[in-house]
């Protein structure tokens, strides 16, 4: 049976005193609430910063809230980057939402990749590396530590401390971890994680990307679980060629944008980069695309979704039983 969750964010509105500056976050709860009675798994939340659209920046706050509401959804980030945070604070946080949660935590972490996030942290871009691994290295050490424990690293020190609450989730919370490169896939492998590959990776690309998973664990004496591999795609159900033509330019615009922030080299403005990671079309088309995506071994994906709970709806009723 495959699994479905959600991938995405909420987007405030600025304006003045008559803009009702929250109502997206509050469309944003009410669609995870029904997700979860639709049946869909989970939902993975972004983190972004100085975006000047509203896009989600504590992800955390608003994940606590989506669980107070629900009571199976699982509450993933996807991805917090671990270089602009605290690693005892980010895990002393993370720890309370799987207690209140009652273990429901995916906790997914990740590197960075703006440009423009870093130099609005002032941190150099050169770090973020280095700054991972100390974080990762120092909330590891604060989930697992039951005595006072000391630290004296690069970028944080800690002196004879003890990190509260507990988890729900023994030794930690589910960890997940973005990858977007061989050695990447290789780092998740090797450090036990879970995977999360992103919705703007080609079909060929996330092929390669799980089969790369799949030897190093089993490299490393492990079993290979398809469910420990989650897929991000945009999917969008439309019922005309009209549609899909706005769909897809305004997939694009989305694309700029994000570039505009992201500033990558390797970034791709075509409409052949676009369509390639998207799952958009027919009710036919989509169920297709799905079972291209299950036949190469994939069995968890993420939904992101343009046109919102219209199209988790219809993805729940008439795509979802296909796959059970």
């Amino acid at each position: 049976m495959m699994r479905f969750g959600m991938f995405g964010s909420a987007q405030a509105s600025r304006g003045g005193p008559d803009t009702d500056s929250g109502a997206g976050f509050r469309e944003f709860v009410e669609r995870n609430i029904e997700a979860e009675a639709l049946g869909y798994h989970s939902t993975f939340l972004v983190e972004h910063h100085f975006t000047g659209f509203g896009q989600v920046s504590a992800t955390l706050n608003l994940l606590t809230w989506i669980g107070a509401l629900t009571s199976t959804l699982r509450l993933g980030t996807a991805v917090t980057v671990l270089p602009w945070h605290n690693p005892v604070l980010l895990a002393e946080q993370i720890a309370t939402l799987d207690l209140l949660s009652g273990g429901r935590v995916d906790a997914g972490i990740g590197k960075g990749y703006r440009l423009k996030e870093f130099e609005g942290f002032a941190m150099p871009v050169e770090e973020a590396d280095a700054r991972f691994e100390e974080c990762l290295e120092v909330m590891l050490k604060a989930w697992t530590s039951d005595s006072p424990w000391s630290h004296q690293g690069k970028y944080w020190q800690y002196d004879n401390i003890v990190v509260e609450p507990p988890s729900t989730q023994k030794p930690h919370p589910q960890l997940w971890m973005g990858a977007g490169s061989p050695r990447s896939v290789k780092q998740v492998a090797k450090l036990g994680f879970n995977m999360l590959l992103g919705q703007y990776d080609p079909f060929d690309m996330i092929v390669d990307e799980i089969a790369m998973y799949k030897s190093e664990v089993e490299s490393l004496g492990r079993t290979f679980d398809p469910m420990n591999v989650a897929v991000a795609r945009s999917v969008n159900i439309v019922n005309s060629n009209d549609e899909y033509e706005e769909a897809v330019n305004n997939r694009m615009a989305a694309r700029r944008r994000t570039q505009k922030h992201a500033l990558q080299s390797s970034f791709q403005d075509t409409r052949e980069a676009t369509e390639a990671g998207i799952i958009y079309g027919s009710l036919e088309h989509v169920t297709k695309e799905i079972q291209a995506l299950r036949d190469v071994g994939i069995e968890y994906v993420l939904l992101n979704c343009p046109a919102g709970i219209s199209t988790l709806r219809h993805f729940a009723k008439d795509v979802i039983p296909s796959f059970a």
